[in-house]
């Protein structure tokens, strides 16, 4: 866990957030690792975290530093309601050409 790249913002405090950050980040990813499409709702009913910070997770597994996964993101339902289900795949290495 404390091998994990450092988290940062305007309010990160590493001796008070990181551990509880990691723990919270790993919570997500295991739990997406499945392929699984999920809604954060979902996802926070799963891990127990609040679906805020399950967003920043999901915004932080995109970072290279986090492992740089494709965190792909659709509709569910109906357009109306804004209600989005999100899905982890590994990255695909871009070729230069």
């Amino acid at each position: 866990m404390n091998d994990l790249p450092h988290f940062n913002g305007p309010v990160y405090n590493a001796e008070h957030d990181h551990a509880r950050l990691a723990r919270q980040h790993e919570r997500v990813r295991d739990l997406m690792l499945d392929g699984q499409w999920r809604t954060l709702d979902e996802i926070a009913a799963a891990t127990g975290d609040p679906a805020a910070s399950i967003s920043a997770q999901l915004r932080h597994l995109r970072k290279p530093r986090f492992g740089g996964w494709r965190v792909e993101k659709r509709i569910r339902a109906d357009r109306e309601r804004g209600l989005y289900e999100y899905h982890l795949a590994p990255s695909v290495p871009t070729v230069a050409t």
